[in-house]
């Protein structure tokens, strides 16, 4: 899994990739060409890369969030590779925002709003999701944001944990999605919708 954001503002032609979570003060870089690798210096474990002049080696690259192609994926591999850099990208499995299905919802212990849900996404995949909205309810279609999902006001979703209990991904409302919300907690969508779908904002 991992995070990719083009900025040709900015950040000139530059290709931005978070594999995970990381404090800029614990962050070292090494350099091959246009790319860098960007590790962290306690473990020395790659956690990034930057890709400068980023139009020149991929094509139809937008500013913002962007899904890289496979081809653009293979070229990067390739840039990785000679580089000699130890960690490559994976293709995402699907869309990063779907509709997922409620299997199972219950309070957190020691928590009075958090509850953990166990939802299913796509592929069949079930994932467990806490999530603080009062009007959540097991048997619910609702839109998950999966994890490496940036959301519209450039929050990334990491795998997480609230009150001791993990979290993999978000629940989200209409007002997360940047979409008029017309009541508090979660948007809870029409029941013949599809589980494991895109939905597109």
């Amino acid at each position: 899994m991992f995070v990719s954001t083009y900025n040709n503002n900015g950040l000139k032609d530059t290709l931005m990739i978070l594999f995970e979570k990381s404090e800029s003060d614990v962050q070292e870089a090494s350099k091959s060409g246009d790319l860098v690798a960007i590790k962290n210096k306690e473990t020395h474990s790659i956690v990034g890369y930057n890709l400068f002049n980023a139009s020149t080696h991929l094509k139809n690259l937008n500013n913002g969030p962007v899904t890289l192609s496979e081809g653009n994926i293979e070229k990067l591999n390739n840039l990785i590779i000679e580089a000699d850099f130890e960690r490559t990208l994976e293709a995402a499995n699907g869309p990063n925002f779907v509709v997922g299905y409620i299997k199972k919802c219950e309070p957190v212990e020691g928590s009075d709003h958090l509850s953990v849900t166990h939802t299913e996404i796509n592929d069949g995949k079930e994932v467990q999701i806490v999530c603080g909205a009062s009007n959540i309810a097991q048997g619910q279609k609702v839109v998950v944001a999966k994890v490496g999902t940036i959301m519209p006001n450039g929050l990334i979703i990491w795998p997480g944990e609230l009150k001791g209990v993990s979290s993999e991904g978000m629940v989200c409302s209409a007002r997360e999605l940047g979409l008029p919300q017309e009541y508090d907690g979660i948007m809870v969508l029409d029941d013949d919708m599809e589980t494991g779908t895109e939905f597109t904002l």
